[in-house]
């Protein structure tokens, strides 16, 4: 973590530079860019998040680099996976509680419905919707920049699609944490909120196989409640997405036009904004099945970007909705010096209880960094909220964030050009 006057300090230099910025201090016009992407409405797998991702690569191909779109298949949904599995448990805790041999499905049944919410949200194989539910297409922009001929590579990825909200999001929830310093002094983690998701249908099963009747009863209360809080959340609009994660797509688009105008020698760069993100990264995990086979997790380090346009900039040291998962500290440790070298502030040590693209990376055994924002709360300003606006977006950091990458990415550049 650094100091906290330098801290300070690094938070009076961008608010002077904010004040101080024009439009010739924004060459790669993020701003705009946000504010247009943000004006569409982005569900994943929809008409907009394609229209998003077409404006996208458009602008990178206008910033140099060779862009496409490719169309994958996703549910576009985590309500309806996580709502039936969680229902399916509450029907599962009704059979265990008749007794005697009505255990034994319902233990199954809570077993089953476990495991497919522990799959879905730690980033597996999503059996569960890839089975049972509907699909449909989905949109990742893929672009090549830097040195096309170079054996190593760095991908950076952030996501354009944006998400539903929910009275779960309401952030007075946060704001009643200023009232507690000592939660915010020593706390360093987001809120498990999956943990009761999984620990319904969980306890059901483990209730039927222990004959605990208490443990059931508690299992199926929760379970019933999950089914219930998706079915509130399926049912709520989409938010602009303006700050998650439209500020990772503003930081492609800076980065892309580093590039531009400095080109480097020894290193390929992907910039990769996924569709259907806020679907559990099913947009990831479809550019996984499509392009991890051809990139060598020796030769490749992947930078997440998502959500960057709250005050404090932060690097995260793990994050996992059930199994928290740390990021490697060697390249964890680069990014903080090249943060450190371009007087850039960077708050490190803290866990996120929430998943990102940056954990398909990280499973699949790559070096992965994920870069995040947070505001004096330690959480992400308007979080799956309707005030998730370009308007309130903080894009002194978005600009910090564009300079950090590009730092990493030079410097990985030189490593590979000095490692022949």
């Amino acid at each position: 973590m650094i100091d906290p006057q330098f801290r300070g300090a690094g938070k009076l230099r961008r608010a002077m530079a904010v004040a101080s910025r024009s439009a010739s201090t924004d060459p790669a016009g993020l701003q705009d860019a946000v504010h247009h992407l943000a004006s569409i409405h982005r569900p994943s797998a929809s008409a907009g998040e394609r229209e998003a991702a077409e404006w996208i690569a458009e602008r990178l191909r206008a910033l140099g680099a060779d862009a496409r779109i490719e169309e994958e298949r996703a549910h576009g949904g985590y309500w309806w996976p996580l709502g039936l599995l969680a229902g399916a448990g509450a029907i599962a805790g009704v059979l265990a509680r008749r007794g005697g041999l009505w255990r034994v499905p319902g233990g199954l049944l809570a077993g089953v419905a476990a495991h497919g919410i522990a799959d879905d949200v730690g980033g597996g194989r999503l059996w569960f919707r890839r089975r049972f539910l509907p699909h449909r297409p989905t949109y990742n922009v893929v672009a090549e920049a830097g040195d096309r001929d170079a054996t190593r590579t760095v991908v950076l990825v952030g996501h354009h699609d944006a998400a539903h909200t929910s009275l779960l999001f309401d952030p007075r929830a946060g704001r009643a944490l200023n009232g507690i310093p000592w939660v915010l002094e020593h706390v360093d983690s987001t809120p498990p909120l999956m943990f009761p998701v999984f620990g319904g249908p969980a306890l059901v099963a483990l209730g039927s196989l222990l004959g605990d009747r208490g443990a059931v009863t508690l299992g199926t209360l929760l379970s019933a409640a999950t089914a219930a809080t998706m079915a509130e959340i399926g049912s709520r609009p989409v938010v602009p997405g303006a700050n998650d994660n439209l500020t990772g797509v503003a930081t492609l688009l800076g980065v892309a036009h580093a590039l531009q105008t400095r080109p480097l020698e020894g290193l390929r760069v992907l910039l990769v904004s996924t569709g259907s993100e806020e679907s559990f990264m099913e947009g990831m995990q479809a550019f996984a099945r499509r392009h991890f086979g051809e990139l060598d997790p020796r030769r490749t380090h992947v930078v997440c970007v998502d959500t960057v346009g709250s005050p404090e900039l932060v690097l995260l040291a793990g994050e996992g909705m059930l199994l928290m998962r740390e990021y490697p500290a060697d390249f964890s440790d680069l990014v903080a010096a090249c943060a450190q070298d371009e007087a850039v502030p960077l708050r490190r040590g803290m866990r996120l209880r929430n998943a990102t693209d940056g954990l398909i990376a990280l499973k699949a055994g790559y070096p992965t960094v994920m870069l995040g924002s947070v505001n004096e709360l330690k959480l992400p300003d308007n979080y799956h909220w309707p005030t998730d606006t370009a308007e309130n977006v903080d894009y002194s950091t978005v600009l910090d964030a564009v300079k950090l990458c590009d730092a990493v990415v030079r410097r990985l550049a030189a490593r590979a050009v000095g490692s022949g």
